[in-house]
C-alpha cells in the first residue's frame, strides 16, 4: 500500500447548495481541461488516488474540507465536469443507487472508447473487486455507499469510493489506482483515509494475512458440512463470542466497535459455500469474487483458519496517522517540500489558466494559499 492516513471526514447528511455546484462544475472542468491537456489523462487518476491531492481539490473548489460529502459531491461534479470525447476520461458510478450502475456506465463508455469485449468485462471485474475488497475483505463497521470508477480512453482506472458507519458517525475513504494494483487481494490500495482508528479490524488484504487466505481457500473447497462440525466445535452453546481466544489490551473496548470482528458468524450463505466447493477457486481472489460469499463467510474461514490451523489473519486497523507531506518536525516523515511544491503548482496553474470569472479565480486562490509556505504565497 502506497499510503494510508486519516482525514477528518465526520458524516454528513443532505446536498450541496445548486449555486455552488455549479461553481464547482465550471471551475472542475477548466482544472481537468489544463490538467489532462499539460501531464495527460494517466497523471490526472494518479493526482486522484492521493487522498490529499484530492482533498485539496475539493477545498480549492470551495466545499467543506473535512465532510464525508467531500468524497461525494467533488467526484458527482468531476463526473459531470468530465467530458470522455474531449478529456479522454469517463466517470462511472457515483453515490447510493447510481453507484450500482457503475458496470452498465462501464459497458457503454467502453464500447464508446472502442474497447475490447475482453477490455470491458477486465474493467467492470475491477470495479466490483475493488468494492467487494472494501465491503468484506477489510472489516471495520464501514458499508460502502458511494463507488466511482475514474477510466482513460486506454483504460487505465482508479476508484474512489466511500464506506459510512452512522453509529459513531464516520466515514472513510478508499482510493485505488490501476497500475498500483498487483494483486487485488494483497494491499492494493493506494490509500485509506478516514477520521476514526479502530483497535482490532479483520484485514485479509495485509500481506500479514496470507497465510490465512490460503487456508480459507483450503477450508473453502472442503465439503460445507465439513466446514459446519469445525464452526460448531469453535462455537458451543456456551460461548457465545471468540474474543476470549485473542488478547486484550487496557485500551481495548468491545462496546465501541460498531461490528463484533470477533464473533463467530451466526449466519454463513451455505449455498454460496457448496457452490464453492464445486468450483474449488485456486486462490483467495476466486474466493472472494465468488457471488454469495460475503462479509459473514470470509470472517468465519479467518477464523476456522486461525483458530484450529495457526493461520492468523491481520486485526490490524490499514488507517495508520500520516500528514499529506510529512511534518515539519520530521514526524512521521519529514516534508516533501518537491512534491507540495509540484501539486500547488498544478493546481495554482490550473486556476490561473482557467476560463472562469475573476471573483471565482481569486477565491480558489485564496483557498489554495494556506497550503504554500510563507517565502512563497500567490
Amino acid at each position: 500500500m502506497q499510503r494510508t492516513g486519516i482525514a477528518r471526514l465526520p458524516l454528513h447528511y443532505g446536498k450541496a447548495p445548486k449555486w455552488l455546484v455549479v461553481r464547482m462544475r465550471k471551475l472542475a472542468r477548466e482544472i481537468v481541461t489544463i490538467i489532462v491537456d499539460e501531464y495527460g489523462a494517466g497523471e490526472f487518476l494518479k493526482r486522484l488516488s492521493d487522498p490529499f491531492w484530492f482533498q485539496a481539490l475539493g477545498c480549492v473548489l470551495g466545499y467543506d474540507w473535512h465532510s464525508s460529502g467531500v468524497t461525494t459531491v467533488v467526484t458527482g461534479v468531476l463526473k459531470q465536469a468530465i467530458i470522455p470525447g474531449e478529456h479522454g476520461i469517463a466517470v462511472c458510478g457515483g453515490k447510493g443507487k447510481i453507484s450500482r450502475q457503475a458496470p452498465l456506465e462501464i459497458e457503454k463508455i467502453g464500447e464508446k472508447f472502442g474497447f475490447s469485449t475482453s477490455n470491458i468485462e477486465n474493467l467492470r471485474y475491477a470495479s466490483k473487486l475493488s468494492a467487494k475488497v472494501d465491503n468484506t475483505a477489510i472489516q471495520v463497521g464501514y458499508q460502502l455507499y458511494h463507488h466511482a470508477f475514474f477510466v482513460t480512453e486506454d483504460s487505465k482506472w482508479a476508484v474512489i469510493q466511500q464506506g459510512m458507519c452512522p453509529q459513531d458517525r464516520t466515514a472513510r475513504r478508499y482510493h485505488w489506482l490501476s497500475e498500483n494494483v498487483k494483486n487485488f487481494v494483497n494491499e492494493p490500495h493506494s490509500a485509506i483515509v478516514g477520521d476514526a482508528k479502530r483497535e482490532i479490524a479483520l484485514d485479509m488484504t495485509a500481506k500479514e494475512s496470507e497465510g490465512c487466505r490460503k487456508a480459507s481457500v483450503d477450508i473453502a473447497n472442503e465439503k460445507p458440512n465439513k466446514i459446519m462440525r469445525l464452526i460448531m466445535s469453535l462455537r458451543p452453546a456456551y460461548q457465545k463470542s471468540l474474543q476470549d481466544w485473542l488478547p486484550k489490551t487496557s485500551e481495548t473496548a468491545w462496546h465501541e466497535y460498531p461490528i463484533d470482528v470477533l464473533s463467530m458468524p451466526a449466519n454463513i450463505n451455505w449455498k454460496a459455500l457448496q457452490e464453492v466447493y464445486e468450483f474449488q477457486p485456486q486462490n483467495y481472489e476466486e474466493l472472494l469474487a465468488f457471488k454469495g460469499v460475503g462479509p459473514a463467510t470470509v470472517r468465519g474461514l479467518a477464523l476456522i483458519a486461525e483458530l484450529i490451523y495457526g493461520e492468523k489473519p491481520s486485526w490490524k486497523d490499514p488507517v495508520k496517522y500520516s500528514f499529506a507531506y510529512g511534518g515539519k518536525d520530521g514526524v512521521p516523515y519529514p516534508v516533501n517540500r518537491r512534491a507540495m511544491d509540484e501539486s500547488i503548482q498544478i493546481l495554482k496553474r490550473a486556476i490561473e489558466e482557467a476560463k472562469i470569472g475573476d471573483k471565482e479565480k481569486l477565491q480558489s486562490l485564496q483557498r489554495l494559499r494556506q497550503y504554500i509556505p510563507e517565502s512563497r504565497k500567490i
